[in-house]
């Protein structure tokens, strides 16, 4: 059984901010920032390709509620919604959730974005998708 089971079963403790049939959201234990919480399904789904659309729109919705309130009460200038789906793409725990990342004027936390506008055709990568 994956931890965030076990958090969903109350066999590990947690902050938890929000819990309906379907969700919790718990603080993340990094606390990547100031407010960084976790929204995970009960059901145990490995990534987004896994999880049923009922549940993942009534996540999502959850998510942009969350957010909103993180945002206001934490004063934060910004929020982050991350979700990483497989390893390669930086999921460790293989059981579906999304971050909010609440972020702030000069926090040290990082997203990089590179420009490789110059390694890609365009026109190729649309195809590829579209055939």
């Amino acid at each position: 059984m994956c931890v965030f089971c076990k958090i969903v079963n109350k066999e590990i403790p947690s902050k938890t901010l929000y819990e309906d049939d379907k969700v919790i959201a718990i603080l993340d234990l990094s606390q990547a920032t100031f407010g960084h919480t976790l929204v995970i399904p009960k059901k145990h789904y490995e990534n987004l390709f896994d999880i049923d659309e009922s549940t993942y729109l009534h996540l999502m919705k959850v998510v942009k509620e969350l957010a909103l309130k993180i945002k206001t009460k934490l004063n934060a200038d910004g929020i982050n919604i991350i979700n990483n789906n497989h390893q390669a793409a930086g999921q460790t725990v293989m059981h579906y959730h999304v971050h909010i990342v609440p972020r702030y004027t000069n926090d040290d936390f990082k997203i990089i974005n590179i420009d490789h506008s110059k390694d890609y055709n365009l026109d190729e990568v649309l195809n590829k998708i579209l055939k």
